[in-house]
């Protein structure tokens, strides 16, 4: 007997990541990013949202205070997604990430999202992407997905990100 499939409503909630030092992980998506400091738990702990949510991202030392990135090769987070809701949305964080001097480690145009890849001052890995409509995305012959990892012009995106007139 077939396992059902998982409901298509789910969505992957918050992400809490283990951080060397509070206040510079803080700063990082709090300046970097734009994420607002909704709750702190003394030193040890902090959440951050975006709109008003209760958390995104949830930072802790509780484990890892002065802590290094794990090395490579090692199992663990290869990355967490931001999810924009357009291109232009996506286009205003590339320029704010730029202004705050964020190196990119990478952009690529998958065909169903464009994303682009950089790490927080801990190691872990982001990916901030947007997703094309899915009537958009691209298609085998029979009707499979067909992914792609092309390259990303990231001054058309920011191009794109500037208000028209």
């Amino acid at each position: 007997m077939a396992q059902p499939a998982i409901d298509p409503g789910v969505a992957i909630g918050h992400v809490h990541l283990k951080v060397a030092d509070i206040e510079r992980s803080v700063a990082f998506y709090r300046d970097a990013f734009g994420f607002e400091l909704m709750q702190r738990f003394g030193d040890g702990a902090a959440f951050l949202s975006g709109g008003g949510y209760h958390h995104h991202l949830g930072l802790n030392t509780w484990e890892s205070k002065g802590g290094k990135p794990p090395a490579g090769g090692t199992t663990g987070l290869y990355h967490f997604a931001i999810l924009y809701p357009t291109r232009a949305a996506l286009g205003r964080a590339l320029a704010r990430l730029l202004r705050h001097r964020v190196p990119i480690d990478g952009a690529a145009d998958h065909g169903v999202s464009e994303a682009i890849y950089l790490h927080d001052p801990d190691g872990n890995g982001i990916e901030i992407y947007r997703d094309r409509p899915q009537e958009q995305w691209p298609r085998t012959p029979d009707g499979g997905l067909a992914m792609v990892s092309e390259p990303l012009d990231l001054q058309a995106l920011l191009r794109d990100a500037q208000p028209a007139g």
